[in-house]
């Protein structure tokens, strides 16, 4: 019995310090990241205030070509209003998923560069390569 008391305290700290290094290691990355925002928030601020506009623009312009679309629908192809608003809303629904779908896969992975390079680090020191 006291052969594995021991050991079983060497595997706690052994975990302790795993532990420890990896909270460590966010605690940089974390720091890294603030670091960055505070750089350049000017520039961020300013940049999310002209994507917010845009955005706005952009939902009225869509209205307005779905406006335009359904009444075309409605007095060219004489759709009633039901057919006509039940095809743009299967179409925005396709449109829509299409774009999440391409989004979901532009937004994957780490977005600054010492961030990925302090995890590479953190995977070698940890797997304990050089």
């Amino acid at each position: 019995m006291s052969e594995s008391q021991p050991q079983r305290s060497r595997g706690l700290g052994a975990a302790a310090r795993v532990t420890a290094l990896a909270g460590s290691v966010m605690d940089l990355h974390v720091r890294i990241a603030l670091q960055e925002v505070d750089r350049e928030k000017r520039r961020l601020i300013s940049g999310g205030i002209f994507l917010a506009m845009g955005g706005v623009l952009m939902i009225f312009a869509l209205l307005i070509v779905e406006i335009i679309c359904l009444i075309w629908m409605q007095n060219s192809l004489e759709w009633s209003l039901s057919w006509a608003l039940f095809i743009l809303a299967c179409s925005n629904i396709f449109l829509a998923g299409v774009s999440l779908r391409i989004g979901g896969q532009l937004a994957k992975g780490p977005y600054l560069p010492e961030t990925f390079e302090g995890l590479l680090k953190t995977t070698k020191a940890v797997l304990g390569k050089t």
